[in-house]
């Protein structure tokens, strides 16, 4: 697994936990669904994202150009 699947993959399973706490627990999982798609946006114009410094202490594998 390369550093950008696991982000994918990391970002998509807390959306769809998020959207499931919201529907059975309480509205205000929302919250965390909008800061990860703010923080998506953010990290697309700077290219800072800590999940990615994360994985990549982790020592999983890169593609040529990701940052």
């Amino acid at each position: 697994m390369t550093v950008e699947r696991a982000v994918l993959l990391t970002v998509g399973t807390l959306i769809i936990a998020s959207i499931l706490l919201a529907v059975y627990v309480n509205l205000n999982w929302l919250w965390l669904t909008g800061l990860l798609g703010a923080h998506l946006v953010q990290a697309s114009f700077t290219g800072m994202c800590p999940v990615v410094m994360m994985l990549k202490r982790m020592g999983l594998p890169s593609k040529p150009g990701f940052t």
